[in-house]
Formats: structure tokens, sequence, C-alpha cells
């Protein structure tokens, strides 16, 4: 063998000796990254459930065209997310702005590997990804990545609707809230009966509904929000959702829930459009305290014009106002199949077709006794929820601060 022939040999091998090293490298750091991300050597069956369903997951939303963005672009987007909105349990908002000049609002989930955090951004990218309409916010898309699980909305530039009811330096016209009131109803009956699948929200209230630059309505946080086929009438519940004093009876309670609850939250949020303050508030006497039933005293007695008075609702607007107790004394009725569609409540509120006359939704509370040492006898409708329910309310009646206005119609003070 030539000189030549030798040399040539040797490369050869060098080489396959190098790319066999290679190969060997790329099986051991595979094999390392795997280890570090498990914390050991096996994977256990829950993380692999959950990366599996998380996999397929993110294949179908591409396929329904949400914008998949990587967290360099959302740093970007957001100056290193410095500007905060606002922020909750699940996580932090920041605004943000992309090259095109599109203000956005960027949803950063708390505890990336909290398997709760998964189901939520699972459940938001679900639901409001899948529907467009004038009144729900619009999701841009999202980012899935190791160290940020985040969220990326439009900018809503008035914020949240509690802003203009609860706090002084903020107030909106009468006329402004009816619209936002329609334009809600709008949006949940969309969820409700136009979607492909049933959505149900399960957190209709103030600071769910965000107003744009022109104050449009727009039903947002679907974190709780679940799907469901139309066959299925009831949907099982798997620990309390909602908000107390917003969420229907039936919510804290082990019994199939429908899209009812979201009917009767509209209700409750509606009482507070109109009174422009907390349905429960001890500022005011203890007859006005609970607002929801101080609104149906007044329904009763027929003294509805000097309810709108006390309001400060103005003349011209008193029709209108009236029709919206009694679309509000219909959604929060005990019974979820008492309380009417949300198609129907849109067509109450414009005035376009009869609303009937409402019954007492709060005559369960009045059978029970508010002394937890006596014993109750609540007043039966008819139903076992109707017993369950009300025994157990004379449990929590007893909490801490309660008024005596509380400790007889059973209120909760509501933590949001």
């Amino acid at each position: 063998m030539s000189s030549t022939d030798k040399q040539g040999a040797l490369a050869a091998t060098i080489v396959a000796g190098l790319g066999l090293v290679f190969v060997m490298i790329v099986i051991l750091l595979a094999v390392c990254q795997k280890r570090f991300r498990t914390g050991s050597g096996t994977v256990s069956s829950d993380t692999r459930f959950m990366t599996l369903t998380m996999d397929k997951f993110l294949n179908d939303m591409e396929r329904e065209k949400p914008i998949r963005f990587t967290s360099q672009q959302l740093r970007i987007a957001t100056d290193n997310f410095t500007n905060l909105l606002g922020s909750g349990g699940f996580g932090s908002v920041y605004k943000g702005i992309f090259s095109n000049g599109t203000l956005v609002a960027v949803k950063i989930l708390y505890g990336n590997s909290d398997k709760r955090i998964d189901e939520q951004f699972m459940a938001e990218v679900s639901t409001i990804g899948r529907v467009h309409h004038l009144n729900l916010v619009r999701l841009f898309g999202f980012c899935f990545e190791e160290n940020l699980r985040a969220l990326v909305y439009e900018y809503m530039g008035n914020g949240s609707l509690d802003m203009y009811l609860f706090h002084e330096n903020k107030k909106l016209g009468f006329e402004n809230l009816y619209e936002i009131a329609v334009g809600t109803a709008r949006g949940i009956a969309y969820l409700h009966e136009e979607c492909q699948q049933r959505i149900i929200h399960y957190d209709i209230k103030p600071g769910n509904i965000l107003l744009d630059a022109k104050f449009l309505p727009k039903v947002a946080d679907f974190g709780l929000a679940k799907l469901c086929n139309r066959e299925n009438t009831h949907v099982t519940m798997t620990g309390g959702r909602g908000t107390p004093g917003y969420a229907a009876p039936e919510m804290w309670m082990p019994y199939p829930i429908t899209h009812k609850c979201d009917i009767y939250s509209f209700g409750m949020l509606l009482f507070e459009i109109l009174g422009r303050r907390r349905n429960l508030d001890m500022r005011f006497a203890e007859s006005q305290e609970w607002f929801p039933m101080w609104v149906w005293k007044n329904f009763e007695s027929g003294e509805l014009g000097e309810l709108t008075i006390l309001c400060g609702i103005e003349a011209k607007y008193r029709e209108t106002a009236e029709r919206m107790v009694k679309v509000a004394l219909l959604c929060v009725q005990y019974r979820p199949d008492s309380r009417p569609l949300m198609s129907e409540v849109v067509k109450m509120l414009e005035g376009a077709v009869e609303i009937p006359t409402p019954l007492n939704p709060f005559q369960h509370m009045l059978g029970v006794t508010p002394c937890p040492s006596a014993p109750s006898h609540p007043l039966q409708t008819g139903s076992s929820l109707d017993s369950e329910l009300s025994t157990q309310t004379v449990t929590r009646s007893t909490s801490i601060g309660a008024t005596p206005l509380m400790r007889k119609y059973e209120i909760e003070i509501a933590s949001i």
C-alpha cells in the first residue's frame, strides 16, 4: 500500500471515529436532558400523560389558527414585562405592543409546572381561541414554553366594568351602562347558543367584563370555562367554581350544572349595573345592605319609581331601568329551569318581547332559621337541592362580621 493510500485510510478511520463519538454525545445529551426535566431516570405516568395531552392540544390549536408566540417575542413586545395592568390568583397581565403597532394584553400564568395552570391554559385557549364575536375578548395567540405560559389578548383600553361601578372617580352614565348590559348578554348568548360547542363561562362578574376604547363590552377570563356538547344538558363539576356573590346556588352543591348558572351570575351583575354599587354593601342602611333583596321588595310593593330615583337614574331612562329590574329578577330565580335563556334575556332587555312577571327569587331564604343552634325548617320547594342548600346556608351564615340582615337572608361576603 502506498503512503497516499495509507493516509487516505487513516483519514477515513478518523472521520468514522469522530462521527461515532458525535452520535454518542448526542444520545448522551438527550438522555441527560430527559433526566434533568423529570428530576429522575423515570417519568411518572401523570407527567407523561400531561405531556402527551399538551402536545396533542397544541397541535390541535395550531390548526384552529391562534398564533404561537415565543417568549422572546413577548419580552420584546412588553419591554420585558414592565407595564403591569393587573394581577390575580392565576397570573399577571402586562401591556404590550407589536412592531405593527397592535396593542396587546399579555397574561402570564404563574407556576409553569403546575397541573392547574396547564388546565387553565387549555381552558382559555380551547374556548376563546375557537370563537369570534364582537362581545368576546379576542385571543391573538399564546406562548407555551418550559419557563413561560402566556396568553395574548387584544388590549382593552378602558379596563374592566368594576372600575366604573364601584369607584367614585370613574362613573358612566346610565345609557352607557345599559348598552354594556345588552352587549354582555349578547356575548354570553353567543357562548351558550351559537357556538358549535356550548361554552359555559362559570365566572360572569364585573371584573370579567372588559371595555374597549369606545366602552364596547367584551366578556373575558375563560380560565374556568368549559366546552360541552349540546346533547349534554348537564355538566358534572369537580370542585367549586365561580365567585361567591355571583355564583348560582347549585354551583356550591354536588349536583349537575347547566349553562343556566351563567344566567344567574348575569342577573347579579345586572343588579350591580342598576345600583352602580356592590350587591352587598354594609355602608347602607340595613334594609338596603343587600341590593337584590331591596330591589325585590320595591318591585313587589310597586315602588320601582322610587328605587330608580334613589339609584340616580334619570326619568327618561326609568322604563328601561324597570325592564332591567324584571330581567335581573328572572335571571336569579332559585331553580335553574325557571331562568330564561340568554337569547331571551337579550330580547327582553331590548324591549323586543314581553317580560313575564318574576316570582320572588329569594323566598327559599326566608324559611331558614338564622340562629345556628335552632333547628332549621327550610321552605319546601319540591327538590332535595332546595332543602340541602337551605340547610347548608345556616352553617355559612354564622360568619364573623355578618350583620342582622345578612344573618336573616343567609348572605355571604364575596371575596373578590
